[in-house]
């Protein structure tokens, strides 16, 4: 590692020991951004300390009452990494195992995975320890009702962004907005986004972020000389963002065979496609009892293999669609044995370090980052952002269409990067090199 860019990491782990996911992502990102670092503005104006802390970071307590009229405190943050080319743009989590560590992780992760969208947005992220499963729906409007009550002084539509993440639906999204047109007397459609269709929402904002993996995936595989048509995916989670994948990569003439839960994982040779199996996966993540053994019982073609992952099944491509640190070395290793040919991250940071360095080293196989393949959702929620300032909503085949091409864009930008430095088909390298150079030229033409 560049010689500045270790005393910049020695720093911040002095400063936050105690916030490993944070760490974790920074320490990767400076890894792979090491060939770029030649330039010797960066030190002057001491550029990587500026891009791996953020610009502002708020906590907050969130009091609320149950239906019984007992009190609750929860605990809420909101991290603005920085706002070089646009306003503050994330995703708010609303989910026990959220902590300031998790919070800046997605935030800092988020800034480069909006940098190559081309569109004018920063990065940011937030959310709560508040667990939304088994709260009635009253419950969950207060909660998210005191939530916006700390949160609007540092949000708007040139200020700062939210959108839903993990345990943040359209229900969340449209009390938060309620809340914040309330306080501040006025209809600002962008404050939020994945709002519903009829108040400023934009068509396919629940799929985007699975549909823009699996363009990114059929732009990468097109670049190969290979097809998406009939290639078989493994996928991991349940949530919007592998029910997602498995819609779009049916439409696409692709078979998603797993999904996955924290009480193991389904194998469905026929394939998660199909109104009524894409609809029991809704079912499963509304029903909030974060099994999946339940689509098994209800289609005979699936198998249920309970406490295991799916990493151990032949597929043609693997893709993580759970949350970060969620594959390890020994699902490295399966994915490996197993002749995986494309390993596509959807969600965060879905592998450990070593786990990831395995795959990237690994000839075998293709492997691409949540930074570029990731970036479905931002994109169609700044879509969202662009139809509110003109009043107008595009028809589902326009964002569609937009979503695709953006999605093209960023492969395109993180394979010219790559082949800049020398790199090979190291994609998540590229894109976090073409990411850095967008935000720092922004950054020194800003001045100090």
């Amino acid at each position: 590692m560049n010689l500045y860019a270790e005393r910049v990491m020695s720093q911040l782990t002095e400063l936050y020991f105690h916030e490993p996911e944070y760490l974790q992502s920074v320490r990767a990102w400076l890894e792979m951004i090491d060939p770029a670092l030649d330039d010797p503005r960066y030190e002057k104006l001491d550029l990587l300390t500026r891009m791996v802390e953020p610009e502002r970071m708020v906590s907050f307590l969130v009091p609320w009452t149950d239906d019984a009229g007992a009190a609750h405190t929860n605990h809420g943050w909101r991290v603005q990494f920085s706002s070089a080319i646009g306003p503050y743009k994330g995703g708010l989590r609303f989910h026990p195992g959220v902590n300031a560590s998790v919070v800046k992780f997605l935030g800092f992760e988020q800034t480069y995975k909006n940098a190559l969208t081309g569109l004018p947005i920063g990065g940011a992220s937030g959310g709560s320890d508040f667990d939304p499963r088994g709260k009635s729906d009253r419950e969950i409007m207060r909660f998210c009702q005191s939530f916006m009550n700390a949160l609007y002084r540092y949000i708007g539509a040139d200020t700062d962004v939210p959108a839903g993440d993990i345990g943040v639906g359209a229900r969340e999204i449209g009390y938060l907005y309620g809340q914040y047109k309330r306080i501040c007397g006025r209809a600002e459609s962008s404050a939020l986004t994945g709002k519903g269709l009829t108040y400023g929402g934009s068509r396919i904002r629940q799929e985007a972020a699975g549909a823009g993996a699996v363009y990114f995936l059929e732009r990468m595989l097109e670049q190969q000389g290979d097809s998406i048509r009939g290639k078989r995916i493994a996928v991991s989670g349940f949530g919007n963002m592998a029910w997602g994948v498995c819609k779009k990569a049916g439409e696409l003439g692709a078979k998603v065979v797993t999904v996955s839960g924290p009480d193991g994982y389904i194998y469905d040779e026929d394939g998660v496609s199909g109104a009524e199996k894409l609809d029991c996966l809704l079912e499963l993540r509304a029903g909030g009892a974060d099994r999946v053994a339940a689509y098994a019982e209800r289609f005979p073609s699936a198998q249920f293999f309970a406490g295991k992952k799916p990493w151990e099944q032949a597929v043609d491509v693997a893709m993580p669609c759970a949350t970060q640190n969620e594959l390890g070395v020994d699902d490295a290793v399966r994915i490996l044995a197993n002749d995986v040919k494309y390993y596509v991250e959807a969600a965060n940071m879905p592998a450990t370090a070593e786990a990831l360095k395995l795959l990237r080293l690994s000839p075998k196989i293709m492997t691409a980052g949540s930074k570029a393949a990731g970036s479905g959702g931002v994109a169609v929620s700044a879509l969202e952002m662009a139809q509110n300032s003109v009043r107008y909503s595009w028809s589902r085949q326009e964002v569609d269409e937009k979503l695709r091409g953006i999605m093209s864009g960023i492969y395109d930008a993180s394979a010219a990067a790559a082949e800049e430095f020398g790199l090979g088909c190291d994609l998540i390298a590229g894109n976090d090199i073409a990411a850095f150079r967008k935000i720092s030229e922004a950054m020194i033409a800003q001045g100090l």
